[in-house]
């Protein structure tokens, strides 16, 4: 029995595994087709498939030699009770009655124990199926969200003092290195530098969603896994390069997380996002789906909602890690300004390879190999040179450019043509 259920268990685990490969396939399915690879990926799936089907068999035989075995068993028990009762009522020591009564009573108890039996192997394979299951809900979280601090006033400072940071993945690479800087209420900091510096990286902790190895990030003088996880997640709200939506409603995706939202503080954050526009223009409004994963809007559409679903909770602390990369300069120039003119004294913290966004912040902090290299503003950077200078360089090199002042303030273009850097990939 035991051998069934193990069986059981690698059945699930293999089925899961060609689910997924399948559900990957078919979200992706314009990239599959983009690059005529269909034939590659269904033999992928087939291959998975032949692998269940694999385990199926050896789960079968297992099952049909527990079968034959009980009911061999029972066979050779009655021929046994029959040949010894025989010799018993030949002998005079028992009657032929009594040995008619005790192969019914067999007959009825081994019907009962076969039943018992194939109950029995059906527990075992429902065993096998759920262990894995009880081994998700067993499992202990290594980032415990159980803090309880939830003041009824924050400033929005963040201060990341000698951060050191490494991915569970992967603890022997350091992402951050000592890393301290601060961000002030009322100012726009930016994060730069090449990709894998540790810009998504200061992202991911400010949002609480790993533990530190070293250091300390802390809000308003209060460590962040002190917060109560929705406390912190109300005060502080990010707009991520790739965002997802939901498969409702726009308006459901924009009050997302929060309970009965009028329509008029909707519209007012779609406004501020430059977004009212195009849902007006769409068939439903704001009742307009959107698809599993917003796959019914374009990118700047879904970018654009995103930011009215993080304006909408008026955060402290607003992150955009590449929020306006899908928009054009049109839409980026309209958020831009009404971010600016709602600034009053929110934390904002912008990661982006477009000059355009980057030179009109109040503080640049250069990142490089986990570290702060450089930190002022666009003048002071492009005065002292180093690795932003350098940034600076090779993008406006993708205009045309190839000879700039660096001693004064560098006018960039912002055009849908821009050349941009890869943007990091979040770990």
């Amino acid at each position: 029995m035991r051998i069934t259920q193990k069986l059981s268990e690698e059945v699930q685990t293999a089925l899961a595994k060609a689910n997924s490969t399948a559900e990957e396939t078919i979200s992706a399915i314009k990239t599959v087709r983009s690059f005529a690879n269909e034939e590659t990926e269904a033999n992928v799936y087939s291959e998975k498939l032949q692998q269940v089907y694999a385990l199926y068999k050896k789960e079968a035989v297992a099952h049909t030699y527990y079968v034959w075995s009980t009911g061999f068993t029972q066979l050779v028990l009655q021929i046994s009770i029959l040949y010894y009762g025989g010799h018993l009522v030949i002998s005079g020591q028992t009657t032929s009655g009594n040995l008619i009564s005790f192969v019914i009573y067999e007959f009825l108890l081994g019907d009962c124990m076969e039943s018992i039996g194939s109950v029995y192997g059906g527990l075992m394979q429902g065993a096998g199926a759920a262990e894995k299951v009880f081994e998700l809900i067993d499992r202990k979280p290594t980032m415990v969200n159980n803090g309880t601090y939830a003041p009824e006033h924050m400033e929005g400072k963040v201060e990341f003092r000698n951060v050191t940071f490494s991915y569970p993945t992967r603890p022997a690479a350091q992402v951050l290195k000592n890393l301290s800087f601060t961000l002030y209420p009322g100012k726009v900091t930016a994060l730069v530098g090449p990709s894998g510096s540790g810009k998504s990286s200061c992202v991911n902790l400010l949002e609480n969603f790993y533990p530190v190895q070293e250091g300390e990030v802390v809000l308003d003088d209060q460590e962040i896994k002190m917060y109560d996880h929705k406390y912190l997640h109300t005060r502080v709200s990010m707009v991520s390069q790739e965002p997802v939506l939901f498969a409702r409603s726009i308006h459901s995706n924009i009050s997302y997380g929060l309970s009965s939202v009028p329509l008029e503080v909707i519209i007012s954050a779609a406004k501020r996002a430059n977004a009212h526009n195009f849902i007006m223009e769409l068939q439903d409004g704001y009742d307009t789906e959107t698809g599993e994963k917003g796959a019914q809007l374009s990118g700047g559409q879904k970018q654009r909602v995103a930011v009215a679903r993080s304006l909408i909770r008026n955060p402290r602390v607003l992150i955009l890690d590449e929020a306006t990369s899908a928009l054009d300069s049109e839409s980026e120039h309209a958020i831009q300004q009404a971010m600016n003119s709602d600034l009053q004294e929110r934390t904002v913290l912008i990661i982006a390879h477009r000059l355009s966004t980057v030179e009109k912040a109040h503080n640049i902090i250069v990142l490089d190999g986990g570290r702060v290299v450089q930190q002022g503003t666009h003048k002071e950077l492009m005065e002292e040179g180093g690795l932003y200078s350098q940034l600076v360089q090779r993008q406006v090199s993708g205009f045309g450019a190839e000879e700039k002042d660096h001693t004064r303030t560098l006018h960039v273009p912002t055009k849908e043509s821009e050349i941009s850097e890869p943007a990091s990939v979040l770990a």
